[in-house]
C-alpha cells in the first residue's frame, strides 16, 4: 500500500509539473510574433494535377506579425508574385491547434494579386500548408529563417 501511494504521489507531481509548463494563450501568441518578425518563409510548392513536374521554388518575406484582435492578426509581408512585387500588411485569421498556429485564410483579395484561400501551419523551423489561386491550388512547405540569416536577401 506504501508503494502505491508513493506511486501516485510521484505521478501527480510529473503531471503537474508538465501542465504548469505549459505556456498561456498570451505567451503562445508573443512568442508566435516574435518568432515570425524579420524572417523569410523559404520553401516549395506544387500544382494540383501537375503531380509529374517538381515542385516550384517560393519565398516570403516577413517583416512583423503582430496580434490585432480576437483571432485575427496583421502580416506586413513582401510578396512577390510573377511581375510583382508588392510590399503590404494582410489581416488574416490566426487559429490555435495546441501550441501550433494556423493561418487560415478564405477567398482573401489582395489587390494586384488577385483572391487566395490557404492553410499554413508554423512549428519550430517550418511551415507546410494548401494553398488555391481561382481554380488553380496545391501544397507549399519550407523553412522558416530570419531574414539576417538568409544570403540571397534582396
Amino acid at each position: 500500500m506504501k508503494y502505491l501511494s508513493l506511486m501516485l504521489s510521484v505521478l501527480c507531481l510529473a503531471a503537474s509539473s508538465v501542465f504548469a509548463a505549459e505556456p498561456s494563450q498570451a505567451e503562445l501568441e508573443k512568442q508566435f510574433s516574435e518568432r515570425m518578425a524579420g524572417t523569410v518563409l523559404i520553401g516549395l510548392f506544387t500544382i494540383d494535377g501537375k503531380e509529374d513536374q517538381a515542385p516550384k521554388a517560393e519565398r516570403y518575406e516577413i517583416d512583423s506579425v503582430e496580434k490585432l484582435r480576437d483571432d485575427y492578426w496583421i502580416f506586413t509581408a513582401r510578396i512577390k508574385y510573377g511581375k510583382n512585387d508588392l510590399k503590404v500588411p494582410i489581416t488574416v485569421k490566426v487559429l490555435w491547434a495546441g501550441d501550433t498556429p494556423m493561418v487560415s485564410l478564405t477567398d482573401l483579395t489582395i489587390p494586384g494579386l488577385g483572391t487566395f484561400t490557404s492553410r499554413v501551419l508554423f512549428y519550430e523551423d517550418r511551415y507546410a500548408g494548401t494553398w488555391q489561386h481561382g481554380k488553380v491550388g496545391g501544397h507549399l512547405f519550407g523553412k522558416i529563417q530570419k531574414a539576417d540569416a538568409d544570403s540571397t536577401t534582396d
